[in-house]
Parts: structure tokens; C-alpha cells; sequence
């Protein structure tokens, strides 16, 4: 990951849901073709990353086995619990930056021999590879999730990256399946997702994307499909708008890929001094740099539909999120941040507009999962906490791999000073068992709303919702107040004929279930 990309000028944050916005909209409303299933939305796009990073693996993830920390195998059993709670489909590891300096022999074997090394990305830290790649294959199982790897293309041999399969996924007799064995497991693990390289336009390598196609193309081929296991393959994507790099990709690369990896932080506001310290300036511009998502999706999607009408390629979001200073006190390479209800309407605004995309979308990773910039936990010795942005993952779990209906949404702005952007965010689907969700979201921190849904095809007989809301704009949870913001249960709307009305609370995030 960068920074550099977090901070963009207000002046490039782009328009924000344009075809939402209405002038003089004299009402909000949202038409709902329930009548009309698309695309799955990917269970997918609601991926984590564990990087190794501040608290992230060691004292979040890993305590080790004799940690009076309560674990299974060295993994703390709280952070595996409340990760299964929100149904985390995949975790992608072990960066990132630190990817692309991270090599795989030294954290297999027993533990006590593993070489150490220096993180000289994130604090200058001494690490002990103690977590390596069988607890991380380990924490998936625990986990029930797919495993999402990403290979050192900066630093890495061919020869390195191409072992580093061989060991992990095949079942034939040879060195490096032998050496796993030797290491306590005999049968391959099954992988699926795997990334060649990471951010190689800026810490993975500092490459072109003329230089970067050609490795891929070189690293990748000996980044081998075994039997019984086949990779979708992620190539290294843009920064932020860097269209050149993806119509370079596009050109060069085309079908030799799997996903092309678009990463994208909002960063925080204008002059905010931490993630819980800020104004409604922070907290409007904040919210205008995550709708940027959507232009992005949009302008990169384009260039790929060029090359790939048949959109068999995704573009896959495998870093996003928001990026503020950290906790005064703590380590500046550490990225700990704080996570207030600020970040939860990111968090819903993103997903929303992943969800809208999911056609050509169908990968993503926010970062991060513990202790490391926008959260799902945080963790302080035996101390645990959920965040709100954990909340919005869990509240959204109902658009898992369900089918994305269309949706047009009409709705007054959010105004501050002289500028404005959508006063709502909005997706709706039809899951498995028939049942229609709604995920909302009011951006204004100060005017509830009224909004008036239209179901076509679909007379509502039962709701129920949920939201997620606080009093104040820099609401967050502590660990001496763990639950000051959580969802609950939500009644105000009505059925009507045509569908429902409903009052939205200011800042909030409400999820309606209907059939």
C-alpha cells in the first residue's frame, strides 16, 4: 500500500453518484426492479487483509501457543470468532509492501529455527516469522475462508514465487512437497486467489507499466495450475486513476490474467487530527473522497470493456478504505488507528457502490483486518473491541453471492458551504431464499430523511431492518465502552401499496429485509 494516493486534492475527488442527484429533487425516492435480477454480487467483495504491519498479525491475529490469550494453535480465538461472525469470505496475506520483501522459506519449519528479519517498511520492527505460511493457511480453516496470497514479484526470484505455489498446492512427489511434509502437512492446501506482485508502480519495484506487464508475464507463467487446484491469478493494478497502467495491462496482458488489482484509500479529511478528532468539513470531505470509488470503477471498467467485452477479467479492489493519522502515542509505521461511525459510512458507501459494479467487481480486500488503518477489531493485550466499521461488514453480510437488483436512486444533496454530493448511498439483491435486502445509507450528519421505495414486482408483506447510528459524528467504540456504537433494531417506515416509506436517522446506516 501508499499514501501518496490517499490524499488526493479536493479538486480530483470527482462528482459523487451524479446520476443520483436531482437539483431541486423535491423528494427522495428509490425504485427497486425486484422484478429484474442481474449479477451475483461476490461474497467476495467483502474480502480482509492481514498484512504484516503494526498489530495486524502479531498481538491481533497470532499471540502464540503459549499466550495466556485464549488460542487455538497460536490464533486467538476471539479475533476467529467475530471474523466467522461476519462471514469473511477470503483474507488476503502477508501485504501489501511488505509482500514484496517477504520470503516464504524463512516462516516455515519449526519455529525456534526461523530466521528473523527487518520490516523495513512499517517501523524498522525485528520479525520472527513465527506466523508463516502454515498458520496462515491454519487461520483460514479456522476461519472457513479462501486464502487470497500475494507473491514477491520486487524482490522475488521466479523461482521463489513459482516453489512457493508448488509447496502450498501440489500433491505430486517432489522437493518442495516433501519439505512441507517434513513441515506437518501432507496433503496440499487448496488455493485460489493468488496476486503477482503488489503496488509494483510505486514500493513493490517502482516500475512502469511497459517493465511491470512484462514480468507478469515472465513471474506468472511459472505460476503453475497443480491438479486438483486451479489460481485466479491477480495482476498488479492502478494507482488511484492511473488509466495508462490499466490500458497498458489490458494491452499487454489481456487473458494472461485473472483480475487486475485497483487499490484506492479516501484518506481522511482536510484537517482532521485523528481518526475521532474532525469536524463536518473532515467528515463531508471525507465521505465526498469515498464516493470517488465510483468514477474509478467506472473509468477503469471502461478501458478493460475495450479489451474484454466479455468482462471475464474483474477488477479487483484488494486495498481500500480510509487512512487517518494514528493514535497519538503509537508508532507512526504501525498505521493504529481509531474507527468512529465516520468510517462506517465509508465502509457503506464503498460497499454499496462494489455491490452496483459487481458485474465487473468481484474481488475486494479493505484494508485492514486488526489494529492496522480502517479496521474490523482492535485489540490491546487480552482486550478486544469491534468497530463500527466491523458492524456495517456484518449488517451487509446479506448481500453475500446474492443477485444484484437495479436500482435508481433519487435523493436531495448533502450541502455544506458551496459544495454538495449525494445525500443517500443505496444497493439492493434477492438472496438465495428469496428475500429482498436493502442497504442504506443517509450522509448527512444533521437531517434525518424521508424516502419512499418502490418495489416493482414485489408487494412487501413483512420488513424488518436494522441501523446503525450515534448521537455524534465521532462516535467510537472503547474498551471501556466496547458497544457505545451497534447496530439496532430499526422500525421507522411503513408499507405501502407501491412498497414503503421510511424516516432515515442523520449519519446512519439501515439495512431493510423484505419479503
Amino acid at each position: 500500500m501508499t499514501f501518496k494516493h490517499a490524499m488526493l486534492p479536493a479538486a480530483l475527488a470527482g462528482l459523487f453518484f451524479v446520476s443520483s442527484l436531482r437539483a431541486q429533487a423535491p423528494a427522495n425516492t428509490l425504485v427497486v426492479h425486484a422484478d429484474k435480477e442481474t449479477e451475483t454480487i461476490s461474497r467476495h467483495l467483502y474480502g480482509h487483509f492481514s498484512e504484516h504491519l503494526g498489530h495486524c498479525i502479531y498481538g491481533g491475529i497470532w499471540v502464540g501457543e503459549d499466550s495466556p490469550v485464549p488460542n487455538t494453535r497460536g490464533i486467538r480465538n476471539d479475533i476467529v470468532a467475530a471474523l466467522k461472525a461476519i462471514k469473511t469470505p477470503n483474507l488476503r496475506w502477508p501485504g501489501g509492501c511488505f509482500a514484496d520483501e517477504y520470503h516464504w522459506e524463512d516462516g516455515i519449519g519449526p519455529r525456534a529455527k526461523r530466521p528473523s528479519m527487518i520490516n523495513t517498511h512499517w517501523g524498522g520492527v525485528t520479525e520472527n516469522n513465527h506466523f508463516g505460511t502454515h498458520e496462515f493457511f491454519d487461520l483460514c480453516g479456522q476461519l472457513g475462508c479462501e486464502p487470497y496470497i500475494c507473491g514477491n514479484l520486487g524482490s522475488g526470484t521466479v523461482r521463489e514465487m513459482s516453489q512457493w505455489v508448488e509447496y502450498v498446492t501440489s500433491a505430486n512427489v517432489s522437493p518442495m512437497t516433501e519439505l512441507r511434509k517434513s513441515n506437518g502437512r501432507e496433503a496440499p492446501w487448496s488455493l485460489r486467489f493468488f496476486g503477482v506482485g503488489n503496488e509494483n508502480w510505486g514500493c513493490g519495484g517502482n516500475m512502469t507499466p511497459e517493465f511491470y506487464a512484462d514480468q507478469y508475464k515472465r513471474y506468472a507463467t511459472y505460476v503453475r495450475n497443480y491438479p486438483g487446484n486451479r489460481l485466479f491469478k491477480v495482476a498488479c493494478g492502478p494507482n488511484g486513476g492511473d488509466y495508462h497502467w490499466t490500458e497498458t495491462m489490458m494491452e499487454k496482458v489481456g487473458r494472461r490474467m485473472d483480475g487486475l488489482a485497483l487499490h484506492y484509500y479516501c484518506g481522511t479529511g482536510e484537517k482532521s487530527r485523528s481518526a475521532t478528532i474532525f469536524e463536518e468539513d473532515d467528515w463531508f470531505t471525507l465521505l465526498r473522497r469515498a464516493g470517488r470509488m465510483e468514477e474509478l470503477i467506472k473509468k477503469h471498467s471502461a478501458i478493460m470493456d475495450k479489451h474484454d467485452p466479455q468482462k471475464r477479467i474483474a477488477l479487483v479492489v484488494d486495498e481500500w478504505g480510509a487512512w487517518h493519522n494514528v493514535e497519538p502515542g503509537t508508532n507512526p509505521g504501525f498505521l493504529y488507528q481509531q474507527n468512529s461511525l465516520r468510517d462506517a459510512l465509508v465502509a457503506a458507501i464503498t460497499l454499496n457502490i462494489f455491490n452496483q459494479h459487481c458485474d465487473r467487481v468481484r474481488l475486494a480486500n479493505i484494508a485492514q483486518t486488526i489494529n492496522v488503518l480502517q479496521a474490523m477489531i482492535l485489540t490491546d493485550g487480552d482486550k478486544f473491541l469491534l468497530t463500527p466499521t466491523y458492524h456495517v461488514f456484518e449488517m451487509f453480510t446479506v448481500h453475500h453471492d446474492a443477485k444484484l437488483l437495479p436500482a435508481e436512486l433519487v435523493c436531495s444533496p448533502y450541502k455544506l458551504g458551496n459544495e454538495e454530493i449525494a445525500g443517500l448511498s443505496a444497493s439492493a439483491s434477492r438472496d438465495k431464499a428469496g428475500k429482498v435486502h436493502i442497504s442504506l445509507a443517509n450522509l448527512d450528519p444533521n437531517k434525518e430523511v424521508e424516502l419512499t421505495i418502490t418495489l416493482q414486482g414485489l408487494q412487501a408483506k413483512n420488513v424488518k431492518g436494522r441501523v446503525l447510528t450515534s448521537p455524534t459524528m465521532q462516535a467510537h467504540n472503547t474498551f471501556s465502552a466496547a458497544d457505545r456504537v451497534k447496530p439496532a433494531d430499526f422500525r421507522a417506515f411503513q408499507i405501502t401499496d407501491e412498497g414503503l416509506k421510511t424516516t432515515l436517522p442523520a449519519k446512519s446506516v439501515v439495512v431493510l429485509a423484505i419479503d
